[in-house]
């Protein structure tokens, strides 16, 4: 395998427990989705949660608008125990009304919150004196230790405390502007309010629509929690990234380019889709950068004139065949200018040789040569087997 060295370390954060999935500390980076049904039509909602959870959702989050919303978490969370037999933890969407996170806190496994919107009185006010400034952070601290006190009584249950581009307060926005440090800004004021009263069961979220402003929005939370010495684990996220090629690109770099960096705890693919379809994106953004390996990876030329076999169509049969060697790095080149040298430190390769004849490679040793097309991918399982390195479907 490559060597992982030059890989930047992970920022070390706490463990926060939500229900019995961890995030932070020494947990992998979490998955997770939300709802797009009305979380009131609850078989539908919990339909669609275990379809999610089936696709690899660990997390997922529901839209809690309303006091009745909320209490629908609890019918919710019985038909996914009795129906689907699952108990994936499910995560309260607050914005405006404090009243639905009262009600939340008694069933969900943790709460967001958005700290442009929850606990403002009044976001009408455009302009702010020094004095005016600091008096709405007094109502805001005030409504946050009600809140914090009733979280107390209710299992301790995790805060995310996360803001978006597009929903700054005026009172942010006219200070800092619409930019990555009101975001920050905008976050750490509600972080020094827990912290005011003990409370750090806590993660922490800046997302926005543009992946280049949540890129350095995130690089600046990182640096300004460590300069704070606060451990919370961040939750990574392109906001309203779009649909099908666009939104995945659009994810790819905003959420990737953290990741490289040592950032993010858990992630979250925001596609205008079903959001089931949003897990297999945020897997393979994890498997890209190294930062979770859930699946065999494939190393594949794009075909030119000297490529000797179909390659799309072979690729495709070894990945149906081999997909499930989580950890094991599998090239398949279409001839051998582009075999032994651009295989990036693969632990077996598939290489053609001569019209209709294949190569072996275990790394960069070649292993057999002139093997028949037809035989090729049974005696690349072999190969497999003889190393140790195959399991079972399923195993």
């Amino acid at each position: 395998m490559k060597d992982l060295s030059a890989l930047k370390p992970r920022r070390q954060t706490r463990e926060v427990m939500v229900g019995a999935v961890g995030i932070g500390g020494k947990h992998p980076i979490r998955v997770q989705t939300m709802t797009n049904t009305d979380t009131l039509d609850v078989e539908a909602t919990a339909a669609q949660i275990y379809r999610c959870v089936r696709a690899g959702a660990e997390l997922v989050r529901l839209t809690t608008q309303t006091e009745k919303q909320a209490r629908a978490l609890k019918e919710i969370k019985e038909i996914l125990k009795k129906k689907y037999n699952c108990s994936v933890p499910l995560i309260a969407d607050i914005h405006f009304i404090l009243s639905p996170a009262y009600e939340a806190m008694k069933w969900a496994e943790k709460l967001r919150i958005n700290p442009g919107l929850f606990g403002v009185k009044s976001n009408a006010k455009k302009t702010f004196t020094d004095r005016e400034y600091q008096a709405a952070l007094k109502e805001i601290e005030e409504t946050l230790e009600e809140f914090i006190l009733a979280l107390k009584k209710h299992r301790n249950i995790p805060v995310r405390i996360g803001t978006n581009h597009g929903s700054l307060s005026p009172r942010i926005l006219e200070r800092y502007g619409n930019t990555p440090r009101g975001l920050v800004e905008s976050v750490m004021e509600y972080l020094k309010i827990f912290r005011k009263y003990n409370y750090e069961n806590i993660v922490v979220a800046i997302k926005s629509s543009d992946p280049l402003v949540m890129i350095e929005a995130n690089r600046l939370l990182a640096k300004t929690l460590d300069e704070n010495k606060m451990d919370y684990p961040i939750h990574l996220g392109v906001t309203e990234a779009g649909m099908e090629e666009d939104g995945r690109a659009k994810s790819t770099i905003g959420i990737g380019i953290p990741l490289l960096e040592g950032i993010g705890d858990t992630i979250r693919v925001s596609l205008t889709e079903d959001p089931e379809k949003e897990i297999p994106v945020c897997y393979s953004i994890l498997q890209a950068t190294q930062r979770r390996i859930t699946k065999t990876e494939f190393i594949s030329c794009p075909s030119c004139g000297r490529t000797l076999f179909d390659i799309e169509k072979v690729t495709k049969k070894i990945k149906d065949k081999l997909g499930h060697l989580k950890g094991l790095k599998i090239a398949v080149m279409g001839c051998i200018v582009n075999g032994p040298g651009e295989m990036a430190g693969a632990d077996f390769g598939y290489v053609g040789g001569a019209p209709g004849k294949i190569s072996l490679y275990r790394g960069e040793e070649l292993i057999e040569k002139n093997i028949p097309e037809e035989e090729a991918l049974a005696k690349l399982i072999q190969l497999i087997k003889r190393e140790g390195k195959w399991i079972e479907p399923g195993g």
